[in-house]
């Protein structure tokens, strides 16, 4: 039986101010409306049945998560107490799948991504669970095969193909975020993919790597699915590590019987990370993301947001790769080579009081 897990936890804070504690980035309107948790939510329900899919959350927006996901059952959503980091998030998860089903394939997704065409990204992932399903040694990786030398993303590398077909390929090492020039070797050398953080493998598969390399991680979750009281207690404690370090990396390097392959995602795809990839993805022909009560006069290649609803009017004029968001008490300005350093002033706001969180 397959699974598709969606994370959907952390706080967006480079997309700040519009993401806050209590409405974090995946839940944001941010796409015609629509929040990026409700289009992985699509995603997800064209691989499995919605009754299959789970989405691992704070628990603090399970109200809002329920409210835009009215086909998740009730079940289904894996209230976090307090987040982890990753590893945490998708143990949980993949240990709730098989306790369901021993045999469960897991395809493991995430809520803070744009893909385009749909299709692709449907045949793409099911080829992984098939991949999983057959080579149950297997933990397979999403690779997006690179449109530019992005210092955004992690990287793996892609070694020889594992079959005749020629779709699925050893990854031989996973690499952090690059500067500028090491992205531009990747970029060059042709072997390097960006890591979508997209995953599928079976069930037991994953959870003996996680008693392997993180024991403590693994003992705290049996305890949390035997007895889901206890989660208050345990959740807490849990190694606070992410699942490409303590997992796929070790693997990759031969530490475990368990390997990594990859197939390739054709696609046009995107990790709303922050304000320059949301600036992309809504760009116009001058290159400008435009939204709410605003006038602007040549600007170029600049984002201007404004999410107030009290009648207040943004007016731009000449601005060129910059960034302006008017929320209802925060306004953002700064050049989008900026963009990324956002968190530091979300630092900077909270110390002014828990209203600009």
């Amino acid at each position: 039986m397959d699974f598709a897990v969606i994370m959907a936890g952390g706080s967006g804070t480079r997309l700040w101010p519009l993401s806050r504690r209590g409405m974090p980035k995946q839940l944001l309107g941010v796409i015609q409306g629509r929040s990026l948790l409700q289009l992985a939510f699509e995603r997800a329900t064209t691989l499995v049945d919605p009754d299959h899919v789970l989405v691992c959350a704070g628990r603090a927006h399970a109200d809002v998560i329920h409210a835009q996901l009215p086909d998740l059952p009730a079940a289904n959503l894996l209230a976090e107490p307090v987040g982890r980091d990753s590893l945490a998030a998708v143990t949980w998860s993949v240990a709730t799948a098989a306790a369901r089903d021993p045999d469960a394939v897991v395809a493991i997704l995430t809520a803070d991504q744009i893909i385009a065409p749909q299709a692709e990204f449907t045949a793409t992932v099911r080829h992984a669970l098939d991949v999983a399903a057959q080579d149950r040694r297997a933990l397979v990786t999403c690779g997006v095969v690179p449109t530019s030398a992005h210092t955004g993303y992690g990287y793996l590398h892609v070694g020889e193909p594992s079959d005749s077909t020629g779709t699925v390929f050893h990854v031989t090492r996973f690499a952090e975020k690059p500067n500028r020039d090491l992205a531009q070797a990747y970029l060059a050398d042709g072997g390097w993919w960006w890591n979508s953080g997209m995953f599928c493998w079976n069930a037991r598969t994953f959870l003996e790597q996680v008693r392997d390399f993180a024991p403590d991680m693994a003992d705290g979750v049996d305890r949390i699915v035997a007895s889901p009281d206890v989660i208050g207690e345990i959740y807490p404690r849990l190694p606070k590590v992410s699942v490409d370090y303590a997992i796929m990396e070790p693997v990759s390097a031969g530490a475990s019987t368990a390997h990594i392959l990859a197939v390739g995602l054709r696609a046009d795809w995107a990790d709303i990370g922050g304000y320059q990839a949301l600036a992309r993805y809504l760009a116009d022909e001058d290159g400008n993301a435009i939204e709410g009560s605003v006038v602007a006069l040549d600007c170029s290649s600049s984002l201007i947001l404004n999410r107030t609803e009290d009648g207040r009017l943004v007016a731009a004029y000449g601005l060129k790769d910059m960034i302006v968001v008017q929320d209802d008490d925060v306004t953002l300005v700064c050049p989008k080579d900026y963009a990324e350093k956002v968190k530091k002033l979300v630092q900077m706001a909270r110390e002014r009081g828990d209203r600009y969180a």
